[in-house]
């Protein structure tokens, strides 16, 4: 676990704090920990969140992939042209 000292508004403390309260959270950590995740799930792209990322791995490691040396080689392959 990381320990920071963070600086916030006044108004953001009080959303904090009606957060803290609306989820029944044990303090404010818990509050920022929740607000962070949903702004991931909600709002990163998937390619940046870390579980997509370890998706990938899994599926490349059981696949096989084939690379091309240019989209036409591609194109022509599918018949795309």
């Amino acid at each position: 676990m990381v320990q920071a000292m963070i600086n916030i508004s006044e108004p953001v403390n009080k959303i904090l704090n009606i957060l803290k309260i609306q989820r029944d959270f044990k303090d404010k950590s818990e509050t920022i920990n929740f607000v962070t995740e949903q702004y991931a799930e909600n709002f990163m792209e998937p390619e940046l969140r870390p579980e997509y990322i370890e998706k990938l791995k899994k599926i490349s490691a059981k696949s096989k992939f084939k690379t091309y040396k240019s989209m036409e080689a591609f194109d022509e392959e599918f018949g795309l042209e």
